[in-house]
């Protein structure tokens, strides 16, 4: 990618209506367009890091064994009165008549529609258990959208489902939802915290959020420090195992760690003064189990082996993939610019050309930008003709974690500067070097 060709349309200054940092540096990095309150179009750059963010969460979805499919982003209405939520679910709910009055929905979450696939598709034991799951659209008229994707009515989410035979094997998904979630928030560089919360319109007495601390977090969370030293690593677990699982989520459970809406004071004063901590927190996913809520009322039973038809557990499961990018970015961020982790960066590296125009400049940029593409890398290379104060500020607003710089001084000497966005530092290399160190930070193996 040659930023002369690509569409970058970065702002020098802050629209007025963003409050956070989050959506400060969205707009002004080009990554998304308001298109009406709540609303947003996802522009290149914002669209690659979805998709990095989106990948990941498919990966750790599957490396435990849950099957992705699409469901539509509109409903029938009578899905949702046989489960006694069509009323019940508010005015969050933007309810749709089509042309022949039937009464639609644009999907809020989809516990009912995805009970209703089971339903007409299993009927035994023997094909349990099973875990289905999504990333799709997903629509909740908030009376007050704001703070950019981190609130806003339209918005792209994982949602995922599991179906078993007893409460013992739903809380077995429970339990190795949490695993897979740990694991995929950690690939993204991020501490997300799962703390006892509340189940909401979904129902339900197990639920956990995952929260990453934040001053701008829009929940107050009270927790024990022990926990941010957690670290679930590189571990490997075997998700069939209901002990492995069950360890996991007491590991990371026991000690407390609670929103404000389950906040127990008693509790919380049996923690240690010194380890006591109030914060606030960015919501990026939650687990639920709910039992038979839904199985029950819509009639989704399979046979027990025993000739009895019963109805299954369930749990539903969910990560907010586009308000993701908005806690990343309030998590990692300085007053230049967004700081993005390795794990979810839109391009691994940037190349700034320092006077493009000039031969040998142009030469070596154009080789080390073949160079990375060649290892499987996406360099993002600013072959413009702006001044070096505004690539430079450019790549540290747009974060990437890496920048070779190129200038005809520099390769007198044979050498380019490799700079850490992270922290700044930088250090002189031979062009050849310093595609080696780029890769090797990114684990790409050269021939």
């Amino acid at each position: 990618m040659r930023l002369s060709r690509y569409f970058l349309p970065v702002l020098k200054e802050t629209p007025a209506e963003a409050q956070i940092v989050s959506h400060r540096y969205m707009l002004r990095a080009g990554m998304i367009k308001q298109a009406s309150a709540g609303i947003y179009s996802w522009l290149p750059l914002g669209y690659r890091v979805l998709r990095k963010i989106e990948d990941i969460i498919h990966d750790e979805q599957q490396r435990a064994g849950h099957i992705p499919l699409l469901m539509p982003t509109l409903q029938s209405a009578d899905l949702w009165r046989e489960s006694g939520r069509y009323e019940a679910y508010g005015e969050e709910m933007l309810r749709i008549t089509d042309r022949h009055d039937r009464d639609m929905l644009y999907t809020p979450t989809a516990e009912e529609l995805i009970t209703d696939i089971f339903r007409a598709n299993v009927s035994s034991y023997k094909d349990l258990p099973l875990t289905l799951y999504q990333i799709q659209w997903k629509f909740r008229d908030e009376i007050r959208p704001r703070f950019g994707v981190m609130r806003g009515r339209e918005f792209y989410m994982k949602d995922g489902y599991n179906f078993d035979l007893t409460k013992e094997d739903a809380l077995h998904a429970y339990n190795r939802h949490l695993v897979s979630y740990l694991r995929t928030y950690e690939r993204m560089g991020l501490q997300a915290i799962p703390m006892r919360a509340d189940s909401g319109p979904i129902g339900g007495d197990d639920t956990h959020e995952f929260l990453v601390l934040a001053e701008t977090g829009e929940s107050e969370v009270f927790y024990d420090s022990e926990i941010t030293d957690l670290k679930f690593g590189d571990r490997e677990i075997d998700y069939d195992s209901h002990e492995q699982c069950r360890a996991v989520l007491e590991e990371f459970t026991s000690r407390y760690a609670r929103t404000d809406e389950t906040h127990d004071e008693a509790l919380f004063n049996q923690v240690p003064e010194e380890r006591r901590r109030t914060a606030r927190g960015i919501e990026v996913g939650q687990i639920f189990y709910f039992g038979t809520k839904y199985s029950e009322p819509m009639g989704a039973t399979v046979s027990d082996g025993e000739g009895n038809q019963v109805p299954v557990h369930m749990g539903s499961h969910g990560i907010g993939v586009s308000r993701l990018l908005g806690a990343i970015i309030e998590a990692s961020h300085d007053d230049k610019g967004i700081i993005w982790p390795e794990g979810v960066t839109p391009f691994h590296c940037g190349i700034v050309n320092l006077k493009s125009g000039d031969e040998a400049a142009d030469a070596a940029c154009d080789k080390i930008y073949a160079a990375l593409r060649a290892l499987g890398l996406d360099p993002l290379y600013d072959d413009t003709n702006d001044r070096a104060g505004a690539k430079f500020a450019t790549m540290d607003l747009i974060g990437l974690p890496w920048r070779i710089t190129v200038g005809p001084r520099g390769l007198k000497n044979g050498v380019v500067e490799l700079t850490s966005r992270r922290t700044g530092e930088s250090e002189e290399l031979p062009p050849e070097e310093a595609v080696a160190k780029v890769a090797k930070i990114y684990g790409v193996a050269q021939g």
